[in-house]
């Protein structure tokens, strides 16, 4: 409960600082007079609530975003693995994915365009190839750092390669796998706002860049925010699942307030040495 108080109290003072700057019109280095205040922006919350066309960017947004990481989820995976476990695949596919790699996803707007029959078709290739790669990497890392002698003692024991895939493979790489997920959840969001606000028609990207073009500044906040929480709920829900599918691994729970207290080590004890009588020991003296 304090954490909760903590979070809810460090989030009550950024909204109260935010309405004091700009309600006092506050102008040092940064402009805040520009800047609509705590009170417009939830009028215009408000607002945009009670309206259709929020309910249907939203729905847009989160169709598109759902969609391509479940693909790039899918993809990322399959190949991470395959790249990770056999080296002709490794020959095939490693170039091709290190120079795709470093070009941003947005970039990749005017060959959805060109590619695509349709905006909307672009829009999920454009959020897929944001989480395609941070899941494949992060997937390749964590199958390649697997202990050899689990595969090894399957084998033993008579399992072929699908068994060790099912028992060793997957689930001990897991953990690495959730990780690249919860990254390309975050990168799905950004790359699918960018490609709304170039060539989208509906979703809260480009509502957010309409109200930017006809000076809407409060209107602007609102997406703003709605793009915030759609992110964090989204990247909770992912963690969640990660955390439910590796609940057999061992965890150290923090709880507030409290400290590991370890038991003091056992002093060995040391026998006594055996002395005879009328012998002097000078260890002793």
């Amino acid at each position: 409960m304090t954490r909760y108080l903590v979070r809810a109290a460090s989030l009550a003072a950024a909204l109260t600082a935010w309405q004091l700057l700009t309600s006092l019109n506050v102008d040092l280095w940064l402009r805040f007079s520009q800047f609509p205040t705590v009170a417009d922006v939830a009028r215009a919350f408000g607002d945009r609530l009670g309206g259709h066309d929020y309910w249907t960017d939203l729905t847009d947004s989160l169709t598109r975003i759902l969609t391509g990481f479940l693909l790039a989820a899918v993809l990322g995976v399959a190949t991470g693995v395959l790249v990770a476990r056999s080296r002709l695949a490794e020959d095939l596919l490693g170039p091709l994915v290190e120079v795709l790699r470093p070009i941003p996803a947005i970039a990749l707007v005017p060959v959805a365009i060109l590619l695509f029959p349709s905006n909307e078709q672009g829009i999920v290739f454009i959020t897929c190839a944001a989480a395609f790669f941070p899941v494949l990497v992060s997937t390749r890392h964590a199958v390649r750092a697997l202990a050899p002698v689990w595969e090894e003692a399957v084998r033993t024991m008579g399992g072929g390669r699908w068994r060790i895939l099912g028992s060793v493979v997957l689930p001990g790489a897991l953990p690495g796998i959730f990780g690249g997920l919860s990254v390309g959840i975050g990168v799905s969001w950004i790359c699918v706002i960018s490609a709304e606000m170039i060539s989208g028609q509906y979703g809260v990207g480009y509502r957010t860049w309409q109200d930017y073009t006809v000076v809407d500044y409060p209107g602007v906040f609102v997406g703003m925010a709605t793009i915030g929480v759609l992110g964090w709920v989204t990247s909770m829900a992912v963690e969640r699942v990660g955390r439910w599918l590796t609940r057999w691994l061992p965890r150290t729970e923090y709880v507030a307030g409290a400290r590991v207290r370890r038991a003091p080590a056992p002093v060995p004890s040391v026998p006594e040495p055996v002395r005879e009588e009328g012998v002097r020991d000078e260890h002793l003296v």
